[in-house]
């Protein structure tokens, strides 16, 4: 008798991203009669149902293929007695037969707000994780219920069709970071845990209402399936594959077209870029800022549509600000984006 339809999935899920992961990182001909060392996976797990599923079958799936398999754990301080949860949870990793495994403390700052800088913290922790131990990847619990919110926060923000194109299976330096679950609903995970008896940990933030991604969860998602049936994750999760072709596509066509509206100096010509389609134009503005120095998060759609008036309604605007410190002028036919 197989294992239960839910870690069956999960398992499933887990091996096909590994073996992406080996024919990305072959290992290594020494030349010499030593064995080099097969790869190491990291996973990252806060204890939750959705990234305990995915430690379990990353335990499960990783000696099959030769794959050593470790964990992090990432302790945001934000709560009385995290350290003792990230302790457990390291506990609960190293029971699951993973090696090496180590928590992770940070200190969260204000920057964006309390979701996002805490993000910002925790990759940054799993980024060093990484890199201090040579990982070849990070596997995150990311499921299609979390594409569905991302997607829909996307659209709230009005960030155009990247925004919709949520969370990328694969992102990162160098394609680091894996998400194994985007295809499998959060149900599943919970389910594989439960089939399993393992021990998971309900953070209270995810059902507090004063974050966005809560509220959006807990109200807003329901309140949608009400309305228009079920189905609307699954709709929401095609969306954002949709969207990422067609951002792929386009980001792909403004890096061919960058060269061709530079002068020789490497200025932006403005009459240029306007013969340009608006959705490529703008993005090779939106690259030009954050080559500036504007941070690619705080960028939004309203700061680049600002930008581009300069080029599409010249009427002698002055300078426009934006984030980091960045501003952006039109001056004798070119577009000049530099720190202020």
């Amino acid at each position: 008798m197989g294992p239960h339809p839910a870690v069956a999935a999960i398992r499933l899920a887990v091996r096909r991203v590994l073996h992406d992961i080996l024919n990305d990182h072959p290992t290594p001909d020494t030349g010499s009669h030593e064995r080099p060392a097969p790869p190491l996976v990291l996973v990252a797990c806060s204890g939750g149902a959705d990234s305990m599923a995915l430690a379990s079958a990353l335990a499960f799936e990783a000696p099959r293929l030769g794959i050593r398999a470790g964990g992090v754990t990432v302790d945001h301080g934000l709560q009385p007695g995290s350290d003792l949860r990230a302790e457990e949870v390291v506990l609960r990793l190293r029971e699951l037969g993973l090696d090496p495994v180590e928590a992770a403390a940070v200190t969260v700052g204000r920057e964006g707000g309390p979701e996002a800088a805490a993000r910002d913290a925790r990759y940054a922790a799993l980024d060093a994780a990484a890199a201090r131990h040579g990982a070849a990847a990070i596997l995150l619990g990311h499921t299609r219920d979390d594409q569905a919110e991302t997607v829909l926060l996307g659209l709230a923000r009005g960030s155009g069709i990247r925004s919709l194109s949520g969370m990328a299976a694969v992102s990162g330096a160098d394609g680091r970071y894996r998400r194994p679950f985007l295809q499998l609903d959060r149900q599943t995970a919970r389910k594989a845990c439960m089939v399993q008896s393992l021990p998971v940990w309900d953070d209270p933030h995810n059902a507090d209402p004063a974050y966005t991604r809560s509220r959006l969860r807990h109200e807003g998602l329901p309140a949608l399936e009400k309305a228009l049936g079920k189905g609307v994750v699954e709709a929401l999760a095609r969306t954002a594959q949709l969207s990422r072709d067609d951002a792929d596509a386009l980001d792909a066509w403004a890096g061919q077209a960058e060269a061709s509206v530079r002068d020789a100096a490497g200025l932006l010509e403005c009459a240029k870029l306007y013969a340009l389609p608006p959705a490529v134009r703008r993005r090779i503005l939106r690259r030009a800022a954050i080559e500036a120095g504007a941070p690619a998060g705080s960028l939004f759609a309203r700061h680049i549509e600002e930008v581009d008036r300069l080029i599409t309604g010249w009427r002698g605007q002055g300078v426009i600000n934006l984030p980091g410190k960045v501003v952006a002028q039109r001056q004798g036919g070119r577009l000049v984006i530099r720190q202020g």
